[in-house]
């Protein structure tokens, strides 16, 4: 199926990801299935976490609704990379899906333990990444509700909302 995806509001999403190819098939996974998504790359885990704080040469960096991460980054780690998202409270509710080629289960672990809201794992196969890829945007586009934009983490509003 190659229909666009209709649902929900286009986000923003920052791939952080450092082989040329990954970052490729991710871009024509977006422009193959007509994800209306806008996604901004980054190659290395220094710069990941430049944009997320708008310091240079990211100041003008529009603030990510989703983060794509894999693990094995030049410079700073994705699992240090993740490890300091998740313990900024203005970054912490951005959602973080580690996308990576590692299957170790200790890599598994330690991203959930860091608060990762997902981990998977990169198919070799390009129809099956742009099938991954286009999972994992209609969930967090049609699905998932994301925080506000420009919401600020930590104390008061960090709980779930009251049903009803």
């Amino acid at each position: 199926m190659t229909e666009p995806i209709t649902g929900g509001q286009p986000i923003e999403v920052l791939l952080v990801e450092d082989d040329p190819g990954d970052v490729l098939m991710t871009q024509e996974a977006f422009e193959e299935h007509k994800v209306r998504n806008r996604l901004s790359v980054v190659s290395d885990g220094v710069d990941a976490l430049a944009y997320l704080r708008k310091e240079e040469p990211f100041t003008d960096a529009v603030r990510p609704d989703l983060i794509l991460l894999d693990l094995n980054l030049p410079r700073r780690d994705g699992r240090e990379v993740l490890a300091e998202i998740k313990s900024d409270p203005k970054l912490c509710q951005i959602p973080v899906v580690v996308l990576t080629t590692s299957q170790a289960d200790e890599d598994v672990l330690r991203s959930y333990r860091l608060h990762a809201n997902a981990y998977v794992t990169k198919p070799v196969d390009f129809e099956q990444f742009i099938g991954v890829v286009r999972r994992i945007d209609e969930f967090f586009v049609s699905v998932v509700k994301l925080p506000p934009r420009g919401s600020a983490g930590g104390v008061g509003g960090a709980g779930p909302e009251p049903a009803g």
